[in-house]
């Protein structure tokens, strides 16, 4: 794998694909279709700011388990040092905006620790937004007031009225990537049904007994999403955090074995991953308002 190309500044980016210069050092709107260019098909770049993209003119997205086609604008957030690979195709007619935003813009605003809260710039690009029509054309009016406000004179107002527009470009986000979650109700439940059966699978090997309780991290890695976007699936679908998820579906494997085998709790701590048999006790309890020898005493 080669290394991505580091571009530090919005001017470097301009400059490095042949666009007018940036008309202000923190903060740009740039159109999509300009910035396909044939020189940069098939390189990795990663760049020192925050990026936003809604486009048009994709062939195919893998969204979740499923490859889906889309003609409906399709939007993805990206951190400062993610790295995003271009493939371009030059027989794809594209269209949309892209806003790069450098950390040093949000300074001494509400934004700077906020924006840790929008989990979608940790997303991956199978996990993009996807627009309504009525959707798009909100966010198009924000991101034309942001470019309005820094083409116009720079002055002691124009940061506040920039980080305003763009925490309410980012609301608005947030918002849909809700919706997001509950209109693609079947590609979610499918998620839902592999994270069933990849912790049926786990629960009733030796993995529990060598490896202890799987991650958040193993559950995304295998069902081929970010933490972020299985938390988020979880917290919408069921009200539950993955932890949480994995806790209630652990307590139900003990009842089954402390309901059906002779085991001690100690044993079954074991088989079911914890060191110490206190620290299972206390999750039982926490969960049923019983211990484990309680529970098994109401089937004797």
């Amino acid at each position: 794998m080669t290394t991505p190309i580091r571009i530090k500044s919005i001017s470097e980016y301009h400059k490095a694909l042949d666009l007018a210069p940036a008309k202000h050092p923190l903060v740009s709107v740039i159109d999509f279709a300009e910035t396909c260019h044939s020189d940069y098909n098939d390189i990795s770049v990663s760049f020192d700011f925050y990026t936003i993209c809604l486009k048009r003119g994709v062939e195919k997205i893998f969204y979740g388990q499923q490859q889906y086609d889309f003609d409906e604008g399709l939007m993805y957030f990206m951190s400062p040092n993610q790295v995003l690979k271009f493939e371009n195709n030059a027989n794809i007619a594209r269209s949309g905006w892209i806003i790069h935003f450098h950390p040093d813009l949000l300074w001494g605003t509400s934004l700077a620790d906020k924006i840790k809260k929008y989990e979608f710039f940790n997303y991956s690009v199978n996990e993009a937004l996807f627009l309504s029509d009525k959707e798009e054309v909100i966010l198009n009016d924000i991101v034309k007031n942001i470019q309005n406000e820094y083409e116009s004179n720079i002055d002691k107002f124009s940061q506040d009225i920039i980080i305003s527009h763009m925490e309410t470009l980012l609301n608005y986000a947030e918002r849909f990537y809700e919706r997001q979650f509950i209109t693609r109700k079947i590609t979610n439940h499918q998620i839902l049904d592999l994270l069933e059966k990849l912790l049926s699978d786990y629960f009733n090997s030796d993995d529990l007994a060598t490896k202890g309780l799987p991650t958040v991290q193993y559950i995304a890695d295998h069902l081929n999403i970010s933490p972020s976007y299985l938390r988020g699936l979880l917290k919408t679908l069921t009200g539950q955090t993955t932890q949480q998820h994995i806790h209630d579906l652990l307590i139900e494997k003990a009842k089954e074995k402390l309901s059906t085998t002779t085991a001690s709790v100690g044993e079954i701590a074991f088989e079911l991953g914890f060191e110490h048999s206190q620290s299972f006790s206390k999750l039982f309890k926490s969960k049923t308002n019983q211990t484990p020898s309680e529970f098994r005493a109401d089937f004797n």
